[in-house]
């Protein structure tokens, strides 16, 4: 199978726009329900990739400031691979605005 490389320049003289998806979790509702659809996935790495998402459609400018994160240091803790500590993750969860719940597993 032959891999083709997409060329950013030619995709954008094309008009076609790259795959974001922090422009459809446009309400808190949205955000809810992808959330817990990664959440029961149980995949910690898709988990922070998801955050990262939320963050951007919420604007991390104004995330970076409301977690006390700088905005470099918010997009490198929430960054594919990336291994933020857990209270970086709930600083940026509490300036996100979400909640987390714990119930008892139905497993």
């Amino acid at each position: 199978m032959k891999i083709i490389e997409t060329n950013p320049k030619a995709l954008k003289a094309l008009g076609v726009r790259t795959f974001d998806l922090a422009d459809y979790l446009q309400n808190d509702e949205d955000i809810a329900e992808y959330l817990a659809q990664v959440l029961a996935d149980d995949n910690t790495d898709e988990l922070i990739r998801a955050i990262g998402h939320v963050a951007k459609a919420r604007g991390m400018s104004q995330i970076a400031k409301d977690s006390g994160l700088g905005r470099a240091s918010l997009y490198k803790a929430l960054a594919p691979g990336a291994q933020p500590h857990f209270d970086t993750v709930l600083k940026v969860m509490r300036a996100l605005k979400i909640e987390l719940h714990a119930a008892p597993s139905h497993a």
